[in-house]
């Protein structure tokens, strides 16, 4: 195995960093932890850890499998952002709240597709070809730490900004993150 290139790292680890954006969706997961009462940040963090590097290794080969482009697979998760952007934006709920959703919240939709969703997963294939898996792999884990250190201080931030502060936020957040699903939904179906 070839040594970490550290200059590399850094540069993997600043894209994933934007693509990720978990600063910006702390709106989002805060909406997520009062709707379900609880987001385990463990399980989160391993589930995205899980979903990039299975990606990185086999993500061409089993879309390749089912049958489907990276295409297909970013405007299916571009549709389930736009749903959590239009109930962000519009105050109302399109999911329906279950007593199970305090299960799984924390895998679907936080974990998959809002943070290691397809445009995290489109860009890990085109790292493949630019840099060193390892410094790729060495990238994953940064980004999964501190994906797990913004989950596990999601209550702080929630009181840190106030009922007002994070109404204001939810509101801001939802138009951006309708324009990032839009922005997914038509770079990839050529409209």
């Amino acid at each position: 195995m070839q040594p970490l290139i550290f200059k590399e790292v850094l540069s993997v680890t600043m894209i994933l960093f934007a693509i990720i954006d978990i600063l910006g969706s702390i709106p989002v997961i805060i909406e997520l932890r009062q709707r379900a009462g609880h987001i385990q940040s463990e399980k989160a963090s391993i589930a995205v850890l899980i979903l990039m590097v299975t990606f990185l290794f086999v993500g061409n080969e089993l879309l390749d499998i089912i049958g489907l482009d990276i295409s297909s697979f970013a405007i299916a998760g571009s549709i389930v952002i736009f749903i959590i952007a239009m109930e962000m934006i519009l105050g109302i709920t399109f999911f329906k709240d279950d007593p199970e959703m305090a299960k799984t919240v924390s895998i679907v939709p936080l974990a998959f597709p809002l943070i290691a969703g397809a445009g995290t997963m489109t860009t890990l294939l085109s790292l493949k070809s630019q840099y060193q898996t390892q410094n790729i792999l060495a990238a994953i884990v940064i980004n999964t730490t501190i994906v797990y250190l913004v989950l596990k201080n999601v209550k702080w931030l929630e009181h840190l900004l106030g009922k007002a502060g994070l109404s204001i936020l939810r509101k801001a957040f939802g138009v951006i993150l309708l324009a990032i699903a839009i922005k997914l939904f038509r770079s990839n179906s050529g409209l």
